[in-house]
């Protein structure tokens, strides 16, 4: 994508939010049903997305499984930002994809060995990047992106959550 496709949009965006930076406040949800098995279907404003786990996981393999979707979000996240990030610092950018790859223990999912932790134990994010621009201009986006993606500062950092449940009235 060249930087004339995203460059007035995104400019004129944090234009507006440099205006007015109470605009700039969001606030995302989702939310999913189990539907059969394993498979979930997740509702995003008017997107339906299916997660489903492998079948050698209990699944029908109808869907990506919740660990690909979070990888899926941080691959997708990184490349939007460096788009956004290549027109924020006017930075040529033909071309942007981004591989992530993980790994995890299941014995923690399971709960059969407790001092193993059930999510990601290393993601690994390779990013290839094509354009006219140095080397060293790709590194300064780089370092951009790698402080301003939403899914990478979720994914890396500590976030407070909290959980309420909502439990079937008595009989």
């Amino acid at each position: 994508m060249s930087e004339s496709d995203a460059e007035n949009p995104v400019r004129n965006l944090i234009s507006g939010f440099r205006a007015n930076p109470g605009k700039a406040k969001a606030t995302f949800s989702v939310g999913t049903e189990l539907v059969e098995g394993l498979r979930a279907e997740v509702n995003a404003r008017q997107h339906t997305i299916v997660i489903d786990e492998p079948a050698v996981l209990g699944g029908t393999d109808s869907g990506a499984n919740p660990v690909e979707a979070v990888l899926a979000g941080l691959a997708s996240c990184q490349a939007i930002t460096y788009q956004v990030w290549a027109a924020n610092l006017g930075i040529a950018l033909d071309r942007v994809t981004v591989e992530a790859e993980a790994d995890i223990d299941l014995l923690g999912f399971f709960g059969i060995d407790r001092s193993v932790r059930a999510g990601f134990n290393d993601v690994r994010l390779q990013v290839a990047l094509d354009g006219p621009e140095s080397p060293e201009r790709y590194r300064e986006l780089a370092d951009a992106v790698d402080a301003h993606c939403p899914v990478l500062d979720i994914v890396a950092n500590p976030v407070p959550v909290t959980r309420v449940l909502v439990e079937p009235a008595a009989v």
